[in-house]
């Protein structure tokens, strides 16, 4: 039995057992995306985490990373008995199943599955197959005065999803394969090549109105071309400094938000009644940034229990956090999973940054921010699919190996 373990475990078997995993998490991140619904998605975790296991069990790991590995399964497992989901020990058996295989191809792989699979649902939209082109719907971005107080139905608006349910899942996607890609590509871009992924931004802008997603990409375009040629910038620590700034500053925001949410409702009530917000200066602050986050924070208290508001957060969460959706990626950690599962993922975001600052991967930290900043308004990457969040692959090779990608 042993000699069989030792030839399984020296062959292509792992390699095998984990991009078969791989492959179908990333396929039921394109078919989320489309406008089919599938029906044993349940059925497929299940078999994901049994090949991402085996590879778990195929593979050496040293004395502490088991103890490591053990510690944050019995964590995942209690949060898996309070709340009913096994999303957690989905994503540190996946986390821990990446060790061994070179980060470069499985972002690569990554990227040309989710741009294989995006183009096909275009093309089956544009083509009249299956889903539909555009989308005809409110998209919120009228003042609150008109419609939260004063009743006002919101003006609708057609915009373009090419097949992905909503403009702004078709904006988000271009983002992921564009940060993705430059991840990828980083030592052989040119100016032109950021010009041109500009140009195309431009023109998913247009086609969805998704303000977020283009200037979020922007800016990571523009920071990128900047490192690109300013190459002693990438060994400075301080930059690493501003990544870690970055983050504390997205947690702190969210927080902020979780817990003033209901003061920003009565404050922007206030000022539509009485002209006057009837609190201080940091809630109306808030309330104005909120107008440009089109409600986000308001929307927390905008529900009978306060979803998502510092009130319903837990120790571990609980079953019915599991059914309800918001777009605050940081503030859904917290309240869908648990304080204790929120804070340890934080504590591997700041390990995984550490890492990056030691292998002076300065593409990696414009990554790891771009995505944070993006995480404070969209919830994109907290989700169960984990093909969703290609960070989970970088963690899982920089808090494995020791060796530069």
């Amino acid at each position: 039995m042993r000699d069989l373990y030792c030839r399984c475990k020296n062959s292509r078997l792992p390699w095998f057992l984990f991009y078969a995993g791989l492959t179908i998490e990333l396929l039921m991140v394109i078919v989320d995306k489309s406008n089919y619904t599938n029906p044993i998605e349940g059925q497929l975790f299940r078999i994901t985490f049994l090949l991402f296991a085996l590879k778990l069990i195929l593979t050496d790991y040293t004395l502490k990373e088991w103890g490591v590995i053990a510690a944050l399964e019995a964590v995942s497992f209690v949060s898996y008995r309070v709340t009913g989901g096994n999303d957690l020990i989905r994503l540190v058996t996946f986390v821990a199943a990446c060790k061994g295989i070179p980060l470069r191809q499985i972002l690569k792989y990554t990227f040309y599955v989710t741009l294989a699979g995006c183009a096909a649902i275009i093309m089956l939209a544009v083509t009249g197959i299956y889903g539909e082109i555009s989308m005809t719907a409110a998209f919120g971005h009228e003042a609150a005065e008109s419609t939260l107080f004063v009743g006002v139905e919101p003006t609708p608006e057609t915009r373009y999803t090419l097949g992905m349910g909503h403009p702004n899942a078709l904006a988000c996607m271009f983002l992921m394969l564009t940060v993705l890609g430059v991840y990828i590509w980083f030592a052989r871009m040119k100016w032109y090549s950021y010009l041109f992924l500009m140009l195309l931004n431009v023109g998913v802008y247009l086609l969805t109105g998704s303000k977020t997603g283009g200037l979020i990409a922007a800016g990571f375009l523009v920071c990128a071309c900047i490192l690109r040629y300013c190459r002693p910038l990438r060994d400075k620590s301080f930059i690493y400094l501003c990544g870690l700034l970055a983050l504390i500053l997205c947690l702190g925001f969210s927080l902020d938000a979780a817990v003033c949410a209901q003061r920003v409702w009565d404050a922007r009530k206030n000022m539509f009644l009485t002209n006057d917000p009837q609190d201080d200066r940091h809630i109306v602050m808030l309330e104005r940034v909120d107008r440009l986050l089109t409600g986000r924070i308001v929307a927390l208290a905008d529900t009978v229990d306060n979803h998502g508001m510092v009130q319903t957060w837990s120790a571990f969460s609980r079953p019915e956090n599991l059914e309800y959706y918001f777009d605050m990626g940081w503030v859904k950690l917290f309240y869908r999973y648990g304080v204790i599962p929120g804070l340890l993922y934080v504590a591997a975001m700041s390990m995984l940054l550490w890492r990056i600052y030691r292998h002076r991967d300065a593409c990696g930290l414009l990554v790891f921010a771009t995505l944070a900043v993006y995480t404070v308004i969209e919830a994109h990457l907290i989700s169960v699919y984990l093909g969703r969040n290609f960070l989970l692959m970088i963690m899982g090779y920089y808090l494995t190996e020791r060796d530069s990608a």
